[in-house]
């Protein structure tokens, strides 16, 4: 039977980061998909590398501004070794606070760089206060399949269509994996499966589905909107091909991932409130996807009371952002480097200790 040195199960941007990092380091790579690879909370999300505001959790906020560091360099080595350009946008945001929050609260707000009627026309927030964050976005669809090209390019190997359904112990350590097809071999083991990590046995990960959703507008105009805005009403993203992305919902609905007609409609009619020429806009579609969500919302990343076996997982809607960050600290952690960040507070034991 063959084996590889390192499963990594769940084929979402997290997974697949890791995966292409961990490649780079000489190991042998396997990744286990249960569906299609970036099918599921990856291909859903918004694509907003959101390191500023005030929606960042403390303990989050280091990783999240070395991980928005390290996108330009990300994103430039899988557009290399995939030939997928995946629409990194650096034109900022501007974020409409929540009412009663002052500057000094909210992380990385500048002053707007102009009039808010010259940076954006079309916007109706007039007399509204807003700031400027210097922050990215990214089209989520087409940067997941950069990293599935880019890993399959570094020799990683992926298996989709195959749920994992356990990970195998052998005197204390994992020795790889049972699925509902068959079983695989590996001397270490990560679970990147998302809102499904909980699912696979031995070890309980402390992750559920948390649903959101969306829905995309075709501008009137390419340039309608430049700007990433973000609202207590509504977010809007822009894509550079004249798309525009407006959510995103926050319910906990278990793994129903039906849109509701009528929750659409609320979105629709945020989002035309916020940007009136989408009254007659086309909407191109709309869906749902399922965060992993995690009792402190924050990830789990690390190692397991199980020797060779790692979580990297519950990023819920940072998922996209921490890619880059998640990849390399885990791999450093997972191949026995120094580990830059300090991964203490997303301790895959915390929620154990904290039961006890």
């Amino acid at each position: 039977m063959k084996t590889w040195d390192i499963i990594v199960i769940g084929a979402g941007i997290i997974g697949l980061s890791l995966a292409r990092e961990l490649r780079k380091q000489g190991g042998s790579v396997l990744v286990l998909e249960r569906g299609e690879p970036g099918h599921e909370a990856s291909r859903a999300a918004g694509g907003m590398l959101a390191n500023c505001g005030d929606e960042t959790p403390t303990p989050l906020q280091p990783l999240a501004k070395a991980s928005a560091e390290m996108y330009p360099e990300f994103v430039h080595e899988l557009q290399d070794e995939s030939g997928v350009n995946t629409d990194l946008r650096s034109h900022g945001t501007l974020l409409f606070p929540e009412t009663g929050h002052a500057p000094e609260e909210i992380l990385g707000a500048n002053p707007l760089p102009a009039p808010l009627e010259e940076l954006e026309p079309a916007l109706a927030c007039a007399g509204r206060l807003a700031f400027f964050l210097k922050e990215r976005s990214v089209c989520p669809r087409v940067l997941t399949e950069a990293a599935l090209k880019a890993a399959r390019h570094r020799g990683v190997d992926v298996s989709s269509g195959t749920t994992v359904l356990a990970v195998d112990v052998c005197g204390g350590r994992a020795v790889g994996v049972t699925t509902d097809k068959t079983s695989y071999q590996a001397a270490k083991v990560v679970n990147c499966a998302g809102a499904w990590a909980s699912r696979i046995a031995p070890y309980p990960i402390a992750t559920r589905p948390v649903k959101g959703q969306m829905v995309c507008f075709a501008m009137p105009a390419r340039e309608l909107l430049k700007h990433v805005v973000r609202s207590p009403e509504i977010y809007l993203i822009p894509r550079s091909d004249g798309r525009l992305l407006a959510g995103a919902t926050v319910e906990n609905a278990g793994f129903d991932k039906r849109t509701v007609p009528e929750t659409i409609q609320r979105l629709r009619h945020a989002a035309i409130a916020m940007l009136p020429a989408l009254q007659n806009a086309r909407i191109l579609e709309d869906w749902a996807g399922l965060r992993p969500g995690t009792p402190d919302n924050l990830p789990i990343l690390g190692a397991t009371p199980i020797a060779g076996y790692y979580v990297a997982t519950g990023h819920f809607r940072d998922g996209i952002l921490l890619a880059p960050a998640t990849a390399r600290a885990m791999t450093q952690l997972i191949t026995g480097a120094t580990v830059e960040q300090d991964l203490t507070p997303f301790s895959a034991d915390r929620f154990a200790l904290r039961a006890a």
